[in-house]
């Protein structure tokens, strides 16, 4: 089976036609690639470490900048280690600047959303890692747009370093450096997982090899496809797993989380606890909450039952509506008792603050503007 999963629940990419695949860039090729890379363009080998440090150390990917290249050797490093891959078409600000929401087009047009957002304690980047989405939530924007196809490792770790730079530069608030990164941009990261994981590595290892960021910083989000949440815990990386659930009971999530058919409530937690005690880390439950649909006072009290003896953080979430769409916000008492309940029933839980609502804050809404 392929690493990257086709499973019955996935809506398939909106065109079957071949597409061109991302030019090669640095950020594909690990350690022991880079080296041979820069021997097949007529350079010594010991040129990959500079490189890797000037892209994952410094944050550049201008080697026309950098004093240690020679101008024909900095030119063959742009052609054919470092093309552009990201190109910025549209960037709104809100939250008195401390959000930014970017939007990228791809080299073959397809379009991805990453944000910026900065807080008190920690600037926090979201990333996407697909252009689009297939598993089709229905209260999702992505998701009704369907999926266009994976992200390649350079494309995701793109987001990352121009994150980690715009951070530096005080983007968002005073400049700062980039502390925690969220894989809950469009996409589901895990039917990625060969290069989701190939993007774990470049943004935990330490410099050269990646960003050195702390795998603790980094958040995983899932719809629950269990044989990869299985696999990500095989891995190793202590990363936060997030598992998006927003209904307790197999009958609604059937409708809210399509893939629910394939993996029911009871085998994505089975794999949840599995990473748990793979890890030694307490894995979030996202919930979001969506009125007269999933945020009935018996429907809380399920989910603390269920989660129950669980080494879990429950993550309400205010749902941020899509234009005409019929799914919108819970009232806020009914969030208020879903939160009461929960923390009654000894489960830790949290309301997210929920950035970016007047400037199109659920996730795909901005990208799909620009298609």
């Amino acid at each position: 089976m392929s690493d990257d999963l086709t499973l019955t629940g996935i809506t398939e990419p909106k065109t079957r036609k071949r597409a061109t695949p991302p030019p090669l860039h640095w950020a594909d090729l690990d350690s022991e690639r880079r080296a041979e890379a820069v021997a097949e363009i007529g350079m010594p080998r010991f040129r990959a470490d500079q490189i890797s440090r000037h892209y994952f150390a410094r944050d550049s990917a201008d080697p026309e900048s950098w004093t240690d290249l020679s101008k024909t050797q900095a030119e063959r490093v742009r052609g054919e280690l470092m093309p552009p891959l990201l190109s910025e078409v549209a960037v709104v600000d809100c939250d008195d600047g401390a959000t930014a929401k970017q939007v990228w087009r791809l080299h073959d047009g397809a379009v991805v959303e990453s944000v910026l957002m900065g807080y008190s304690d920690r600037v926090t980047a979201c990333i996407s890692s697909q252009a689009g989405c297939g598993i089709g939530c229905p209260f999702c924007a992505t998701g009704q747009q369907g999926l266009t196809r994976n992200l390649s490792t350079g494309e995701i770790v793109e987001q990352v370093r121009l994150a980690r730079a715009a951070a530096s530069e005080g983007r968002v608030g005073k400049p700062r450096r980039l502390s925690n990164i969220v894989f809950m941009g469009m996409g589901e990261p895990l039917a990625n997982f060969a290069r989701v994981a190939q993007a774990l590595h470049r943004i935990i290892d330490p410099a050269p090899a990646g960003f050195g960021m702390s795998a603790r910083s980094v958040t995983m989000s899932t719809v629950g496809m269990v044989p990869s949440m299985l696999k990500l815990a095989d891995l190793g990386l202590p990363v936060t797993l997030a598992v998006s659930l927003h209904a307790p009971d197999d009958e609604l999530r059937d409708t809210l989380v399509p893939i629910n058919h394939r993996w029911p409530v009871t085998e994505v937690l089975a794999a949840a606890d599995r990473y748990a005690e793979t890890t030694g880390r307490r894995y979030s439950i996202e919930y979001a909450l969506i009125r007269n649909i999933n945020d009935q006072d018996w429907r809380a009290d399920a989910l603390g039952v269920l989660l129950q003896n669980r080494l879990v953080h429950v993550n309400l979430i205010p749902l941020n509506p899509t234009p005409g769409s019929k799914w919108t916000a819970s009232d806020p008492k009914d969030e208020a008792e879903f939160l009461a309940r929960l923390r009654a029933a000894g489960i830790s839980t949290t309301v997210r603050d929920t950035r970016g609502r007047e400037i199109d804050g659920a996730c795909g809404q901005l990208a799909a503007a620009q298609i």
